[in-house]
């Protein structure tokens, strides 16, 4: 299928585990800007007409390697929840070199939510998604969406939204997927790495590329 993408690294690579500082501006920037203003974003709940935005009550990550904390906090915000990142954190086994997986960020998202099978991990262990994983990660995301919940996304590489801005996350990242539109042919991102870019949305084939070789939590 195709694709814009420029990466590939294993499913178990940490989240966040940048070369060369390409983050550590963007994530400081973050980190100040989170400090002096928290960011709040509220969408717009729709159904009945192939799309819907739940309202996300963002938060940056304050440091490089909290993405996966972070991705789930936001993610959680959509059910009034609000956990402590650090918290989140040590449950996971986040270090400096980011979370390992998708794996450790599903048994998290089950406990805050209160149900043991809210959640599950799905993986796209190849190096690009085909037809068949696209439609199922976008039957997941509609699901999910309307179940009133988020799904959380270990994406690596680098893509492009639809506004036509680039995301670039060569060592890996985790990210919120928090509403779809045409009826889950496009979906919005929650993005803790920078407040300037906190929400964005981008075609779900080329999420479904960004996930490839790694996973994403959905009901």
């Amino acid at each position: 299928m195709r694709t814009d993408l420029i990466r590939k690294t294993a499913l178990t690579a940490a989240g966040l585990a940048f070369t060369g500082g390409a983050i550590a501006g963007p994530v400081t920037t973050a980190y100040a800007a989170s400090d002096a203003k928290p960011a709040t974003q509220t969408q717009s709940d729709r159904k009945g007409h192939g799309e819907r935005e739940l309202g996300v009550r963002y938060e940056a990550q304050p440091n490089f390697y909290y993405c996966g904390p972070a991705a789930t906090r936001n993610a959680l915000s959509v059910q009034g929840k609000n956990i402590n990142v650090d918290d989140m954190a040590k449950e996971m086994g986040t270090t400096e070199a980011g979370t390992n997986s998708i794996n450790d960020i599903t048994p998290v998202l089950n406990k805050e939510t209160g149900k043991t099978n809210a959640y599950r991990s799905v993986e796209i262990s190849t190096p690009d998604a085909d037809g068949k994983q696209t439609d199922t990660l976008r039957a997941d995301i509609v699901k999910t969406v309307d179940d009133g919940r988020a799904v959380v996304a270990n994406i690596a590489g680098t893509s492009t939204d639809t506004d036509g801005t680039t995301h670039s996350y060569e060592g890996g990242h985790y990210i919120s997927v928090v509403g779809y539109r045409d009826n889950g042919e496009t979906v919005k991102i929650a993005d803790s790495a920078d407040p300037n870019t906190a929400s964005y949305w981008i075609s779900t084939e080329h999420l479904a590329d960004w996930i490839a070789t790694r996973g994403y939590a959905t009901s």
